[in-house]
């Protein structure tokens, strides 16, 4: 079994294009998508048409931001989410909503966007008031929870490609984001989290029969369409995201850069 797993797309069409293009390439079993597909400034309603061809073949987990779109009424919405939900049709915005933030998608692999119990929550990152680390695994178990057993748990949300083993041997992989490799956030702290390049990022999990466990491989793939992207977000006032997707990095006005870095509604 080889299952590809993406996440964080956030409605970069041509880099998801990418990503299955390699995949496809590489031969998979099954797609898993760990959800924030549509929110920001680029294809919303593209990118959902795209994926809903996909409803029935692959598996899809609705992210912080699709809950963050629907629930939230005008005015309360950041402008990634804003811009997607006055992009998006009745049909997508009903799609969405029938979307879960977490799937048992078989008694080994759970799925989720954040942490099996939030959907905001990091995972296998910690940020303090001056920094982001790897979390320490006292902090993995505390956000795994006692209940679960799964042998392989995908999740999202961080945008940082990663696997990591808890205490118990579970693996737990973020397959890193599809459409922005970098973001700025408030919450808890002020913070950024940089990729360093503007490649497409998804992963691969493969069951080894007679080997005891989940393999992992977290992919790079580059795609012809990212200063096309890129001049979109200019075109449409987000400058900071322009910057995240030519590079990978954010020139942050707490480093002294004139280039605002996206907010926390990214």
């Amino acid at each position: 079994m080889r299952i590809a797993v993406v996440s964080d797309i956030h409605g970069n069409l041509p880099a998801l294009e990418a990503v299955v293009r390699d995949m496809q390439r590489r031969g998979v079993d099954a797609v898993v998508n760990l959800g924030d597909s549509v929110s920001g400034p680029l294809l919303p309603m593209e990118t959902a048409q795209f994926l809903m061809r996909h409803k029935d073949d692959w598996v899809h987990l609705a992210g912080n931001h699709e809950r963050q779109l629907l629930t939230l009424g005008p005015g309360r919405r950041g402008a990634s989410d804003e811009f997607a939900h006055s992009r998006l049709g009745a049909a997508e915005l009903e799609w969405l909503a029938s979307l879960s933030p977490s799937v048992r998608y078989s008694p080994e692999v759970l799925l989720c966007h954040g942490t099996p119990g939030s959907d905001r929550e990091y995972f296998l990152e910690t940020v303090e008031p001056a920094h982001v680390r790897a979390a320490t695994q006292a902090e993995i178990s505390a956000r795994l929870g006692a209940g679960v057993d799964a042998k392989l748990v995908l999740c999202g949300h961080t945008h940082v490609p990663r696997a990591v083993r808890a205490e118990t041997g579970q693996l737990i992989v973020n397959p890193g984001s599809v459409g922005l490799q970098a973001y700025d956030d408030l919450h808890p702290y002020p913070h950024v989290i940089e990729n360093g390049s503007p490649d497409a990022r998804y992963a691969i999990v493969e069951r080894q029969e007679g080997r005891g466990g989940w393999s992992v491989a977290l992919l790079a793939v580059p795609y012809a369409h990212c200063a096309e992207m890129a001049a979109l977000a200019r075109a449409r006032q987000r400058e900071e995201w322009a910057v995240a997707l030519e590079s990978g990095y954010i020139r942050s006005p707490r480093a002294g850069s004139i280039v605002p870095a996206p907010t926390d509604d990214d």
